[in-house]
């Protein structure tokens, strides 16, 4: 299939271009490169710069008469989504729904979104699979959670069909080194721990360590990007053999401290991961943890590579050149 890529030099994108790549698909992809590299772009990918909310660019994505798209270009910073909550409406809301219209227009059958487990908000029991209550806490989840409902919309009146994947904790690189570009501004605890391993930073901050948890701090769910990548490609295939809609979880169901974690790089690295202590972050869960049965069931997905060592080991190759 021909498939058009929002953000794929970004970096989930970037990961799971190489994954359709490796499927035989002919990938278009569309960048500002704000946070991509076109580095991270691999031969043979035709790519558009700009932005996805430009009629001119996106149209000139869709000149290439595609069978699907997936969309992961959007603004993710949860906290800074409570702050300034427009740039959120316009980037993550009405841009989405723009490219949305645009796509059932030109005819495109299979809408792939790049969505988030902050849909769901406070877990209200663990692990959290598809059938939790979706309420956001922040705003950024809201956005993802609206434009799942304005492509179910699409789906049901268009017949364009699509999954939604909502990410737990993406992390890790590409295990071949064939991603150089590394992800920009992002406030992630992983890519802060590697930071201070390279000497990049001097320290992190671990936000609470009074949580009822093993050790004290918060309990993640990280799930490896090629992991994600992969997912990304059973969805398309699923939507457009079934031509059915599909949202399902994507996490390791495997939750670590960030204590955890810590000790991990400090063993993978060779390095002291220095760190001060701080006060509990607001809406900070002690406990985030996936169940992705479904998109077991459904995609055939399995996360092969979302243990804590390879995804930090993939992260320091990356990581450790950067000094």
């Amino acid at each position: 299939m021909r498939v058009v890529v929002t953000g794929g030099a970004g970096y989930i994108g970037s990961h799971t271009v190489l994954a359709l790549l490796e499927a035989g698909h002919d990938v278009v992809v569309v960048d500002d490169l704000s946070t991509g590299h076109k580095i991270n772009l691999p031969d043979g990918v035709k790519f558009v710069p700009g932005r996805f909310q430009d009629d001119s660019v996106i149209q000139a994505a869709l000149s290439e008469s595609p069978d699907a798209l997936f969309h992961f270009a959007a603004l993710k910073a949860a906290g800074e989504s409570m702050e300034e909550p427009e740039k959120y409406a316009a980037a993550n809301i009405r841009g989405s729904l723009g490219l949305i219209e645009r796509c059932a227009a030109s005819g495109v059958r299979n809408f792939v979104f790049s969505s988030s487990a902050a849909v769901y908000g406070e877990p209200q029991y663990l692990p959290i699979d598809e059938n939790h209550p979706t309420v956001p806490i922040n705003y950024y989840g809201f956005t993802k959670k609206s434009v799942e409902e304005n492509l179910s919309w699409f789906s049901r009146l268009r017949g364009m069909r699509f999954a939604a994947l909502r990410y737990f904790n993406a992390a890790g690189y590409d295990r071949s080194g064939r991603i150089r570009g590394i992800e920009r501004r992002t406030q992630n605890l992983l890519p802060l721990v590697m930071e201070v391993a390279a000497g990049i930073r001097p320290q992190i901050s671990v936000f609470g360590t009074d949580y009822d948890t093993r050790d004290g701090t918060c309990i993640r769910d990280y799930v490896h990007v090629e992991d994600l990548a992969s997912a990304h490609v059973l969805a398309l295939e699923y939507t457009a053999r079934e031509r059915k809609d599909v949202i399902v979880n994507l996490g390791s169901e495997l939750g670590m401290t960030v204590f955890e974690m810590i000790r991990i790089a400090e063993e993978v690295s060779g390095k002291k991961i220095k760190f001060e202590t701080a006060a509990r972050r607001a809406g900070d869960p002690p406990s985030l943890v996936a169940s992705s049965t479904l998109g077991k069931n459904l995609l055939g997905w399995s996360a092969r590579y979302s243990d804590a060592r390879t995804i930090i080991e993939s992260m320091w190759n990356l990581y450790r050149d950067l000094k």
